[in-house]
């Protein structure tokens, strides 16, 4: 039996009180549970749901990269839910915040969507959103994608790069197991799907804003000297309100967005 669905129970008692209808499913192997849910999502299914996998054979990450995961080495599942914030900028971020602190206390951000432990790349975060109705009445449902390694390093399932530009070679992998030993997926997700619910319901009322301090206290950028993957350099200062990153550039100040470039520390 999956390990995953001995904490099913305590993840959908700790949600549907403030989630009406929220349900959690498990499988033992899917494509990818953000494209499954996507699928869903397209078809007209606007039900608030936690969809979790044993293993993904064809993960997706951001920017074309893919995430591969095999049973009991990492946890990866993808929350969708009915999402009408006044504003969509800086959602990633406030998951990533919000699975950081769920974590551990050594686990940073590196913007703008991946986790960190100890300089390297402990797990990854992908946001996409699907819409339904016409434009009187239009419905948007969030589907946040989110894989983390628990096994340690050397058996750790590493991200597979498709189509990664050469200047920006794949950070080396971290597990959470390294900092908790003996932790499974399941008490990996019991730990972090409660808070991220919360969180990301907390967004939707308010923004990025009450998350931007609690990302610069994580931050790993900060006061960095970086490059960008369109090859220029500068000194990472923080994030915007709207969660772009800073950059103090020999040209000046550039606030850089999600959608233009990633990043690397120099």
């Amino acid at each position: 039996m999956s390990e995953l669905l001995a904490h099913v129970e305590a993840v959908w008692q700790s949600v549907v009180p403030d989630l009406p209808g929220f349900t959690v499913e498990v499988l033992p192997s899917i494509d990818s549970t953000s494209s499954e849910l996507m699928r869903r999502a397209r078809a007209g299914l606007m039900e608030p749901v936690l969809l979790a996998a044993d293993e993904q054979t064809a993960g997706r990450g951001r920017l074309g990269k893919g995430w591969h995961s095999k049973a009991g080495q990492s946890l990866t599942f993808s929350l969708a839910l009915p999402l009408a914030p006044a504003d969509w900028s800086g959602l990633s971020l406030a998951v990533g915040v919000s699975l950081a602190e769920s974590l551990h206390p050594d686990v940073r951000l590196k913007w703008p969507n991946d986790l960190w432990l100890q300089e390297r790349k402990l797990g990854g975060i992908l946001v996409e959103t699907a819409g339904i109705g016409d434009n009187s009445t239009p419905q948007r449902t969030v589907v946040v994608g989110v894989g983390i390694n628990i096994a340690r390093p050397e058996t750790a399932v590493v991200n597979t790069l498709t189509g990664a530009q050469p200047a920006m070679p794949p950070v080396a992998p971290a597990g959470l197991a390294e900092v908790l030993v003996g932790i499974t997926a399941g008490e990996v997700l019991a730990r972090v799907a409660p808070a991220l619910v919360r969180d990301v319901q907390r967004f939707e009322r308010e923004g990025f804003a009450p998350f931007a301090a609690r990302f610069a206290a994580r931050d790993a950028l900060s006061g960095r000297a970086v490059r960008l993957s369109d090859g220029v350099e500068g000194t990472a200062g923080g994030v915007s309100h709207q969660g772009a990153l800073r950059v103090l550039t020999p040209q000046g100040l550039r606030e850089v967005t999600s959608a233009e470039v990633s990043v690397r520390p120099c």
